[in-house]
């Protein structure tokens, strides 16, 4: 259950230095959280360990684009990029395509397979602290023009849009080690003074980063 050393070569020269071009919530750091989850979950689960590697390896090379569409430019690339068929199989690139289409968190379908779900889990990286870390982020990267408390107002409004307990966020794998960080992110979210504490620690460190 080790990816191809070719392979994996191919995905950390020629890919995921792609990622430097995004924003942070979107960086180099990010998919390599998503790559570490997505392997978890492959060996968990038994599948195919290189296609669960390049599917995360281009979840969020969309982003090259408007991020609204994102996931559906990322699984064109994927399909387009024909370097890929040294290892891979039409059927197997088309389901890497579909997963990667399949893995944004707004989705209103669920994934058409399991590869979609171990990627759309391992994105969704639950950790309270990397939550919230991302959001903020998020907020000072694109909207630069707001002061702290519109910053505040806005990732209030997008925790209880996303991740509060009527959000839009789905687990598709029972058991999963994100089940129990949703339930930390949520009991934050419920207290609003408290989550104001956690906002205001990481809005210090990160804003003139």
């Amino acid at each position: 259950m080790q990816v191809n050393l070719d392979l994996m070569s191919f995905i950390e020269t020629s890919i995921l230095p792609k990622y430097n071009a995004f924003d942070k919530s979107h960086d180099l750091n990010h998919v390599q959280r998503v790559i570490a989850n997505s392997l978890v979950l492959s060996r968990q689960l038994g599948t195919d360990i290189n296609m669960v590697y390049v599917i995360a390896a281009y979840h969020d090379l969309g982003m090259s684009g408007p991020r609204a569409i994102h996931h559906v430019t990322g699984g064109k690339i994927l399909l387009a990029d024909q370097r890929l068929r040294k290892w891979f199989t039409p059927d197997q690139i088309n389901i890497m395509k579909e997963a990667v289409e399949d893995h944004r968190a707004s989705a209103s379908h669920e994934p058409r397979s399991i590869y979609g779900k171990i990627v759309a889990e391992a994105d969704r990286d639950l950790q309270p602290d990397v939550v919230f870390t991302r959001a903020i982020e998020y907020g000072l990267d694109h909207y630069p023009e707001l002061n702290k408390e519109l910053q505040w107002e806005r990732f209030c409004q997008h925790m209880d849009q996303k991740y509060s307990a009527h959000g839009y966020i789905k687990l598709w794998i029972p058991n999963s080690p994100n089940e129990q960080y949703l339930k930390t992110v949520r009991n934050i979210i419920a207290d609003k003074s408290r989550l104001r504490v956690v906002f205001d620690d990481i809005f210090e460190k990160v804003k003139d980063l």
